[in-house]
């Protein structure tokens, strides 16, 4: 858990955060007009996590369980392809102290 999840080798981190607790803010740059955003986070901890991504008013709920890491990863990531995605930004993170996260920030 203590690893921020992994992307396809055809994608490229911008940004990751290892393991947290609480919630916490992280800026990512500028990217490639036509790339998408990749946020793909992992949880473990009972509760659940709320993710939000500006400047394009994104955001996905994740709900976390005791003794198993959920992820957003494997076969399906939270990619974000709309206009102005290509902009610098941050994603925010709430969560209870209960549950442990990491983060992956990419672009593809």
């Amino acid at each position: 858990m203590k690893d921020p999840p992994e992307l396809d080798d055809s994608e490229t981190v911008v940004a990751s955060q290892g393991e947290t607790r609480g919630g916490g803010t992280f800026e990512f740059g500028e990217g490639e007009k036509g790339d998408a955003l990749i946020i793909a986070v992992r949880c473990q901890g009972r509760g659940k996590i709320e993710v939000s991504v500006k400047p394009v008013n994104v955001g996905f709920p994740l709900e976390c369980v005791d003794g198993r890491a959920s992820t957003t990863t494997g076969t399906a990531y939270n990619q974000v392809d709309v206009a102005g995605v290509e902009k610098k930004g941050t994603v925010s993170v709430l969560a209870p102290s209960s549950v442990r996260w990491s983060m992956t920030i990419g672009r593809g």
